[in-house]
This record gives C-alpha cells, structure tokens and sequence, in this order.
C-alpha cells in the first residue's frame, strides 16, 4: 500500500528528509507504524473565550483547555486500509497534562483517490472532515495547512467558526531529534491553540496489529465537502429540477419518506428532513 503523504506528494516526498521519508512512508509494507516520544516545550491557548470551546473538544479527542510547558507527548501513526479501501494513517496525539491527567488529540489521514487529496478526519467518530495542503520546505520539512471543513455528510463549516491549522514538522540535526510545530488561528478571533516541542521515533514491524485505541470509534464514508449533482445545475426562471422517478426515498422509523433537506439556494425545496440528497442544494 502506498503510503497517504507518498500519495499526496508525488514526486516531491524525495525532497523530504531521509528521516522524515521513513517516518511519513509508513505504509503496512516496511512499518507497520511510527511511535514518537518526547517533550512539548509548551501547550498554550488563546484568551478566556476559547475554554469553553475547547472543553467541549476533549469530548470527541480533538482539542483541550489545559495549557503548560514541559508536557510528556507521544503521537502514533499507524498505517492501514480502512473499511472502504482508503490508504489511512492514524495521528493520536497523548498529552500528559497533569500528574493524573491526560488529553488526546486524534486525527485520521485518509487518502481520497478521486479527489486526489489527503482528508484530515478529526475525533473518535471522524464527525469533522478537513481537506489538507501538504507540502514540502527548502530544508526538508513537512508543512500541512487546513482548508475548507465539513461536518458528516459533506455540510459545509464557515470560516468564521472554524480554525485554520498548520503543522509544521522538521529533523534537527543538531539534536537528532524530530521538532514540530502545531497552531490552530481563527481568521476573526486570532490564535486558539497551539504547542511545540520535540520527539524520537521508535518504528513497529510491518505485519504488527494495529491497536484498537488508535482506531476511530467510526469511519467517515464520505469524501468530504459534498459536491452537487449534476441534475443540480438551476438558474433562475427554470423550474425546479425534477425528483427522479427510479430513485426512493429512504423510510425513517416514523414510516414515513423522507423529503430534501433545504438550505435556502436558489430553487432548494426547503424542506425540513435529512434523510435524502436535496437536488439542488446537493447536501444530504
């Protein structure tokens, strides 16, 4: 299996450094995955705003209020092909906050072939899905941007509610260790949450059991941000597309058929359910 970043780079992932060449091509083939321990020099937030927010994020291991420095930090990256076929790599981060205390910050990177991107899936049940820029810098290095989000289903988030992530993560020769680089920012509202420090990487044997505790609780089957269908195209004067006649309507436990969800586009039926594509608005 070709690895999700070997993908996602093509020609460019020789130009990353060796190390992080063996550490982003864990593939199932040659390691099974990649454990790095370390240290984060520091874990920080942004003002009093975001703890609220952030509370809410440790339900579903993705963000967390706690802040400090001289933080114990593993990440896990497990390689392996998820249930609908999909080049996937686990990234679990564990943070040990406090003495009896630890957080995690889980994300799943799924390659989509068929749209030719890297799909960042954050949480337990993959509920937030993030198409991912990646590229590579003059030293070696990995960068990795966010762009646009969705929630399960392929519902759009706005920007103005949602944080712009970038990664960066580096070889230091000097001391031979992994260094990365993590901040969350809100175009509005300015930096969220963030943390630096550093790690060494121990590799698991290809044909190792990848641990049920770095797998998502569900998997996501949907390729992101959703795309209208082509029966969609509308414009104004025409009548509204046509529902086609060979396609049903799922039954709810009601008993009842669901109609399209509407989301106020132009010739959107407007209707109050979820439980079928809308023809215009090509959401479910």
């Amino acid at each position: 299996m070709t690895s999700v970043f070997e993908h996602a780079l093509r020609a460019d992932f020789g130009r990353l450094h060796p190390r992080l060449q063996r550490r982003f091509g864990v593939d199932g083939d040659r390691d099974q995955g990649c454990v790095g321990t370390g240290v984060m020099d520091r874990v920080w937030r942004g003002g009093a705003f975001t703890v609220p927010f952030l509370h809410v994020g440790t339900l579903r291991h993705i963000l967390f209020p706690e802040t400090g420095t001289g933080i114990p930090f593993t990440i896990e990256n497990y390689a392996y092909p998820d249930t609908f076929g999909r080049p996937t790599l686990t990234f679990v981060r564990t943070f040990q906050v406090r003495p009896h205390r630890r957080r995690r910050f889980d994300a799943t990177m799924v390659y989509d072939g068929g749209r030719d991107t890297v799909i960042d899936y954050l949480g337990t049940t993959q509920h937030l899905a993030v198409d991912l820029d990646v590229s590579v810098d003059s030293r070696g290095g990995l960068r990795i941007r966010s762009g646009p989000q969705a929630l399960r289903g392929g519902v759009r988030c706005p920007a103005a509610v949602t944080g712009e992530a970038e990664v960066h993560e580096w070889w230091d020769e000097r001391a031979e260790r992994f260094r990365i680089r993590v901040t969350v920012t809100n175009r509005r509202f300015g930096p969220l949450f963030g943390y630096h420090g550093s790690f060494t990487a121990a590799y698991v044997p290809a044909g190792s059991p990848v641990p049920a505790a770095v797998r998502p609780l569900r998997e996501n089957p949907s390729s992101g941000l959703a795309r209208p269908a082509a029966s969609a195209r509308w414009a104004p004067g025409q009548d509204q597309p046509a529902a086609d006649p060979g396609r049903r309507s799922p039954v709810g436990k009601d008993g009842r058929r669901a109609v399209p969800v509407g989301l106020g586009l132009p010739g959107c039926s407007r209707r109050v359910t979820h439980r079928i594509e809308c023809r215009v608005c090509g959401l479910w």
